[in-house]
């Protein structure tokens, strides 16, 4: 072998071998957070072709987290590279890939954590509530803190379960961020289903003018992405949501009539809403 292999060098091809593979893991049937999993094989596999590895440029030291007695010894090496840092490649490219099939939207914004979990956890599981090691893993896919980011603002957790707020929910909670997506444009989002639902789509229009995000393309993406997976209402599927996913299906409904009133030449008519138009059709 020759001299030192750096991880900068190696990364892409790891970020490549998973590209490569993605597709036909979808066709093959995985889909949810058995996707980020099957990712993973052929991440570690061309990560191990290049073993050992180090850095070129140093990483950033880890928040201080509580060290427990094994690990009180470990000395942070800014060099050192981890099979970790093969599974976060991964995790980043099927997180951007399933993205990119949920919003056609032209822009290239990227979505941040929160949002991206929001819409994945409803992508993945299609309910409200389903296990928290479940969405423990889906939290480290898209690379958010579930305790400090999700639980108390986007969702709680009861018992063994995690259960997804909705806007109407998390404003009674006082749980929704500032409606400028500064915490995250699940925020923003939600601030505007909830203005829909109650004062309606003047003032919500002018709520997110204020805010600053109505123009924004990381905005209309998040919109896009979230209209491809939350549950539609009656009006727009002719099917009576289930009682659990009503308050979801209300956020729909709200988002929705917002996205044909004020960015219906940006912002396509939910692709999902295509399969509810064929059932009524054939009836």
């Amino acid at each position: 072998m020759g001299g030192t292999m750096y991880w900068e060098d190696v990364e892409p091809e790891v970020a490549r071998a998973v590209r490569a593979r993605v597709d036909e893991f979808q066709q093959a049937g995985i889909q949810g957070v058995d996707l980020y999993l099957a990712s993973f094989g052929p991440a570690l596999e061309a990560f191990s072709r290049h073993w050992p590895l180090t850095r070129g440029t140093p990483a950033p030291e880890p928040k201080k987290k509580r060290r427990t007695q094994g690990d009180m010894f470990e000395q942070f090496d800014p060099y050192a590279v981890r099979p970790e840092d093969a599974l976060n490649a991964a995790r980043r490219e099927v997180k951007a890939r399933r993205l990119a099939q949920l919003a056609s939207a032209k822009a290239q914004a990227d979505m941040d954590g929160p949002t991206a979990f929001y819409v994945l956890a409803w992508d993945a599981f299609k309910a409200v509530s389903f296990p928290y090691d479940e969405a423990l893993r889906l939290a480290r896919a898209v690379g958010v803190d579930l305790d400090v980011q999700v639980i108390g603002r986007l969702a709680e957790k009861k018992a063994a379960e995690i259960k997804l707020w909705d806007s109407a929910t998390r404003v009674a909670k006082g749980a929704v961020g500032p409606a400028d997506g500064s915490r995250g444009m699940i925020d923003a989002l939600h601030h505007a289903a909830h203005v829909m639902r109650t004062r309606g789509a003047e003032a919500a229009q002018e709520m997110l003018e204020q805010a600053g995000v109505a123009k924004e393309d990381e905005f209309k993406v998040a919109m896009e992405a979230l209209l491809e997976v939350l549950p539609p209402s009656k009006t727009f599927s002719g099917i009576d949501a289930d009682k659990a996913v009503k308050p979801a299906a209300d956020d729909f409904d709200a988002l929705e009539k917002l996205r044909r009133i004020a960015y219906d030449g940006e912002i396509g008519e939910p692709q999902q809403l295509e399969l509810y138009r064929e059932l009524m059709e054939a009836d």
